[in-house]
This record gives structure tokens, C-alpha cells and sequence, in this order.
């Protein structure tokens, strides 16, 4: 079989190598383009990577062979591009896919719920009735450091230090619901250890500063902020419990492929916990803090957690099958596009 010479072999490929630049060329997202333009598009990819393994092989010149790196890297960057970031597709996941994955994982939130308040009320109601139980869970020095900061209610701050405390606690809380969940990678014993270690901890400073005489100064202060955050802090810890269950009954699957197949829920409840936290982050800097007089706190709480207990309960409840693109842009979260414009 007679081999080409690189001129022959340059007039019999340049017209799809001309074709694959003109859609690189184009601007065009690829999800964009119609069905049969990205089938088109895919083949041609395919043919530019194999003539420029030919040309490599038999020699042909430099120039040539970096014009077909150049083109198939191109092609490869954009048909295995991250699928685009969409608005539509945040929205339903805060407005469908959390709550659904919430419900669909009830009885890991529940659980998640149950270690994180019961350890909390019981520590509080223990340091109520007996006040040297404090000092078995935290020193004298951390509990009267507590007490002094509540010592006297919260008037408002100036901008600029509301502005760094919001990025100090979105660190710190992040941080707590992060260990919550990551730590479930141990069979979720890390998980169960955390949550119920914050609920002890919170319970105790609660109980300690109340019984000090700095109930209303700290009840008004994280009333409003803590419906979101202390919630945020025991789903990341249900969901670093779902994490570990997944990988001691694996339903047949390996290890791997039980966690894979979790992965999806997981991703989407962490996602939700992490906005979740965010708010609480904002409220706690600007609103917590403020010289809102402490009925509003304590009525803004109210409204928040009525409003968190049906979005749970309610949200995302439709019979209508959710939108294609809600699927990509999630599923893009956690998985890599096998496929031309970032579809699963």
C-alpha cells in the first residue's frame, strides 16, 4: 500500500480539519449546538487525534504535527470542558433537589438531628440543675471567658468588624460541619464522635452562661443565626453518617461503587448545608449582633424556623419530571462529563 506524501495527505484532510476549526472558531457552547453538529463535531475530533498520530509516525513536518496538537487540543479542552455554571441549575438545587435528597436520607437527617440536640439539651439541663458539671467538659478559664462575652447584650458593632466576623465564622462553622461529615469516612464513627461532642460543648456553654445570669444576652444573640446554623451542623453530620453506612453495607457493591453510589445525595446535601451555613455566617455578623431590639430577633427566628421546617417537609414535592438541564448542572457537581457538552 502506497503511503501518502504529506501533500496529498494535507488535500485529502484539510477539508475536515478546516470543518473542526470553523466550530472551535464559532464561540459556541457545544451544548449548544444542535444534536447532529455535536455528533459531527465528536467524529471529527476523533479523526484530527488519529491523523495526528499518523503524522508523528511517518515523520511529517514539525509545522504540520503542531497544527494537529494545536487542533486536537482544542477540541479535546472543549468537549471535555466542566459544563457550564447555570443559574436555573443553582435554583433547583436549592429549591428541589436539597430538600428531596433531605427526604430521600430521612432517616440519616433524623439520626444526624438526634446525636447533635440530644446531647446538647441533656448537657444544658445537667449544667442548669448541677453547675459543676461545666468544669468536667470545658476549663474554668474557657466557661468564664464564655460568661464575659455574654455579660452584656449586643448594641451593634461598626461595619467594618461585621465585615470580618462574617469571614470568621463562615471559617469556624464551616470547619465544624466539615469534620462533622469528612470524618464519617471512618465507617462514620468520626462523624457520630463529632456530632455528639459539639452537642456536649454547645449544651455545656449554653447551660453555663444561662446559669451566670446571661440567658437573654445569649439565647437573643444566636436565636435568629442558629436556626441555620446548629441545622446545617447536624445534616452535614447525618450525611458523614450516610458516608460510613455506605461503606459497611455495601448492597453487593464494592466499597467503592457503594460510596459512588451515594455520592450523588451526598454531594447535593452538603451543597445545601454549605449555603445554609453561609446565611447563618451573614446573619451572625450583621443581624445577631445588631441594636434590633431582641423581639425582633426572637420573631425573626420564629419566622425562620417555621419557614425551614416546611421547606424541608414541602419543597421540591412536584410530579413534574425535573428539567434536563437541573440534571446536567447537578450531576456536573460531582461527576465528569463522559459525554459532548458536559451531559451524563
Amino acid at each position: 500500500m502506497r503511503l501518502w506524501t504529506q501533500d496529498e495527505f494535507v488535500s485529502r484532510r484539510q477539508g475536515e480539519w478546516t470543518a473542526l476549526s470553523d466550530i472551535l472558531t464559532s464561540g459556541k457552547p457545544l451544548h449548544k449546538l444542535p444534536a447532529a453538529d455535536i455528533s459531527r463535531f465528536s467524529a471529527l475530533y476523533r479523526s484530527a487525534c488519529a491523523d495526528l498520530v499518523h503524522a508523528r509516525d511517518v515523520g511529517f513536518t514539525p509545522d504540520l504535527v503542531a497544527y494537529l496538537d494545536s487542533l486536537a487540543g482544542r477540541a479535546h479542552n472543549l468537549l471535555y470542558a466542566a459544563p457550564p455554571y447555570r443559574i436555573a441549575a443553582a435554583w433547583d438545587l436549592v429549591a428541589r433537589e436539597f430538600p428531596r435528597a433531605l427526604r430521600r436520607n430521612g432517616r440519616f437527617f433524623a439520626l444526624g438531628m438526634t446525636l447533635f440536640f440530644a446531647p446538647m439539651v441533656l448537657c444544658l439541663v445537667a449544667t442548669l440543675f448541677f453547675p459543676e458539671f461545666a468544669y468536667q467538659v470545658l476549663s474554668r478559664e474557657q466557661l468564664q471567658g464564655m460568661a464575659d462575652m455574654y455579660s452584656e447584650a449586643h448594641t451593634g458593632r461598626d461595619e467594618s468588624t461585621d465585615a470580618g466576623m462574617a469571614g470568621f465564622y463562615v471559617h469556624n462553622n464551616v470547619g465544624i460541619a466539615f469534620r462533622c461529615f469528612a470524618t464519617g469516612i471512618l465507617l462514620g464513627f468520626g462523624s457520630l464522635f463529632f456530632l455528639i461532642y459539639n452537642g456536649v460543648v454547645m449544651g455545656t456553654v449554653l447551660g453555663h452562661v444561662i446559669a451566670a445570669g446571661h440567658g437573654k444576652n445569649i439565647l437573643t444573640f444566636v436565636c435568629t443565626h442558629g436556626t441555620f446554623e446548629l441545622t446545617a451542623i447536624a445534616i452535614a453530620g447525618g450525611a458523614g453518617l450516610q458516608m460510613g453506612y455506605a461503606l459497611v453495607d455495601t448492597g453487593g457493591r464494592t466499597r467503592l461503587g457503594s460510596l459512588r453510589a451515594a455520592g450523588r445525595d451526598l454531594a447535593i446535601i452538603i451543597l445545601g448545608a454549605a449555603i445554609m451555613l453561609f446565611i447563618a455566617a451573614g446573619l451572625e455578623a450583621f443581624w445577631s449582633p445588631s441594636a434590633a431590639p431582641p423581639p425582633a430577633k426572637w420573631a425573626l427566628a420564629g419566622v425562620f424556623t417555621i419557614l425551614l421546617t416546611l421547606y424541608f417537609a414541602l419543597a421540591g414535592r412536584s410530579t413534574t419530571t425535573a428539567r434536563t438541564g437541573l440534571r446536567a448542572g447537578s450531576q456536573g457537581i460531582v461527576a465528569t462529563p463522559t459525554q459532548p457538552g458536559g451531559r451524563p
